[in-house]
């Protein structure tokens, strides 16, 4: 049976839909212009890594997002709504200055990359929430969120000289924190004693590794799509990374669990945090890709950092054991700040030293780690600003919050069938027993 508020919440999310797409529908047909003037060769060759992108975004993080037993329809499913809100609402923001200087706003293929890449790290964010919000939340959260991703990049190129490689740095740790500082905010009391129908089974868990293998497949693409000299450089390094980052995992996995009823799952998911790792932030700037041999103690050195980090963190959750609170108690359900936030500040620490030590000048290299630094602080402080005054927003009683019973749970959203209720249903009471 659906919980009582959801159709209070349909009530809600029905008519905050429309008048948000009828608005975009509105701004995009007076303002908005799509570039006519495009070379076949360049489109050609570009095209391909474009696709590339949304297989990470709607594949890679839908079926990533699928690991829990009653919530896979509504992971993959609001991953999806808000991939294609965040990325209309970023088109928007990023032609703000063109719209301001010529009145227009330019749409291109690149211009819809940088826009999904913006929408990415929502979907990263997501993660910390994931289970304990509903789509109204999911929605605004996507909007503040790419405002602020957007700010944040303007801040950078206003007051730094920060190039456009560093995108891919700041799109993990401004997403990671951001969500880490949300779910602190929305922490509930039932976090403590562990959410009833925060479960896993193989079969989730094969749709999630799924999501892993897309993610893997297309990295090296996601990684190196803005990088307009030297992709190739960055394709190699990212897939040697990625390759050594899952065979850390796998030489680690034995170490770090115990349990021989999870010991299948806990391995799945050790590789769904890893595997993307390898790649996160290797080679956000040209230094790094002339070092071939950095890649592969970069990408163990993450696997191996996330790893200790998973074990004595995420596995309590995996186990069904007391439900374990992150610091601060932020209750963070896909664990993103070991998958993305950690392996962030890593490959901006990597970058800083290759930096520095291949100036030759002490005053260049002073210089460029106080910016480097500097930009770290900026997106942290953004991210974290954003990120707090969002949870005051989705703090408020008139979005319907899903009450502590009723997280994790489809129903709400979503009709399923009673064959598949009474299935996830044993499927619960099996582990709870195990």
């Amino acid at each position: 049976m659906a919980p009582k508020y959801a159709p209070s919440l349909r009530s809600r999310l029905a008519p905050f839909l429309l008048f948000l797409q009828i608005g975009f529908v509105v701004v995009y047909y007076f303002y908005i212009e799509i570039e006519s003037n495009v070379n076949g060769i360049k489109f050609s060759n570009f095209y391909p890594v474009f696709q590339d992108l949304n297989v990470v975004v709607f594949l890679g993080f839908g079926f990533l997002s699928t690991f829990l037993v009653r919530y896979g329809f509504s992971g993959s499913g609001f991953n999806l709504l808000i991939a294609v809100i965040g990325t209309q609402w970023a088109l928007l923001l990023n032609g703000f200055e063109s719209w301001y200087y010529r009145g227009k706003i330019r749409i291109d293929l690149n211009s819809l990359v940088v826009a999904e890449m913006c929408t990415a790290s929502v979907l990263i964010s997501i993660g910390a929430v994931q289970g304990k919000t509903n789509p109204v939340h999911l929605i605004l959260m996507a909007l503040l969120e790419v405002f602020g991703f957007v700010l944040n990049e303007w801040l950078l190129q206003t007051l730094l000289p920060v190039r456009q490689l560093n995108f891919i740095m700041v799109l993990h740790i401004f997403g990671a924190f951001f969500g880490l500082v949300l779910t602190w905010i929305l922490c509930r009391t039932e976090s403590f004693q562990g959410f009833e129908k925060e479960k896993l089974d193989r079969k989730t868990g094969l749709f999630s590794m799924l999501g892993t293998v897309f993610l893997w497949m297309f990295w090296p693409s996601f990684n190196s799509i803005l990088m307009e000299e030297r992709r190739l450089s960055a394709v190699c390094s990212t897939y040697l990374a990625l390759a050594v980052s899952y065979g850390a995992t796998l030489l680690l996995g034995p170490f770090s669990v115990m349990h021989t009823c999870w010991g299948c799952r806990c391995r799945g998911f050790h590789a769904s945090d890893t595997l993307p790792v390898g790649g996160h932030d290797n080679w956000t700037g040209r230094s790094c890709c002339v070092n071939r041999w950095i890649p592969i103690p970069q990408g163990g050195g993450q696997c191996m950092s996330v790893s200790v980090y998973h074990q004595s963190t995420f596995k309590p959750c995996l186990t069904n054991q007391n439900h374990m609170l992150f610091a601060f108690e932020c209750h963070d359900t896909c664990s993103v700040l070991s998958t993305h936030g950690l392996p962030g500040l890593l490959g901006w620490l990597i970058q800083l030293v290759l930096q520095i030590q291949q100036c030759d000048d002490h005053t260049m290299a002073i210089r460029f780690a106080v910016f480097h630094i500097d930009a770290l602080l900026i997106t942290l402080a953004t991210s974290l600003t954003m990120g707090f005054l969002t949870g005051v927003l989705l703090k408020w009683d008139i979005w319907r919050p899903p009450q502590d019973k009723k997280c994790f749970d489809d129903q709400a959203f979503w009709k399923v069938g009673e064959h598949l209720q009474q299935q996830e249903m044993s499927a619960m009471n099996f582990f709870s027993f195990v």
